[in-house]
């Protein structure tokens, strides 16, 4: 029932309900499920998989802090100069990004911007797909591990 969902808000009551009975599998596959249905642009795209991303992060946040968290600065730069400048951005900082180190603590690699820059290299320079992969190396991911891309459905 989970997987054939396209409604958020009855994906958020199975996480809700899945967490209170303690039920990590269901909350796993709800969450999973509730940040593939929300991004409105095409999947298998960078940008469908770049709003995976801020709403993994943004859920993950608003549940540590018990309250809606959105995160505006991502938001208002990828409004400036897109998602592709802005993994770009990602993958070339000096730092990696409190969402980077948060994914990754929570075993979702793949869900980090240096993860999208991979699946996608064809959008990227060679030094910024470079830059992705070794930041994933340093952080202990098999990059070789990480799913290829979905192909994007019509």
């Amino acid at each position: 029932m989970i997987a054939a969902c396209d409604d958020p808000d009855k994906l958020r009551q199975w996480i809700a309900n899945a967490k209170r009975g303690r039920a990590k599998d269901v909350e796993e596959a709800a969450f999973r499920r509730l940040i593939e249905v929300l991004p409105k642009e095409q999947p298998g795209s960078v940008e469908h998989d770049f709003w995976r991303t801020v709403h993994a992060f943004e859920h993950v946040l608003s549940e540590e802090r018990g309250k809606t968290t959105r995160l505006a600065r991502t938001r208002q730069k990828v409004v400036r100069v897109g998602e592709v400048e802005t993994l770009k951005d990602w993958a070339l900082g000096t730092k990696s990004t409190d969402g980077f180190a948060t994914l990754i603590e929570r075993c979702m690699p793949e869900l980090t911007g240096e993860a999208i820059v991979l699946r996608h290299a064809d959008h990227f320079d060679a030094t910024v797909v470079e830059a992705a992969r070794k930041r994933l190396e340093e952080a202990g991911v098999d990059t070789a591990s990480l799913p290829a891309p979905a192909i994007p459905t019509s």
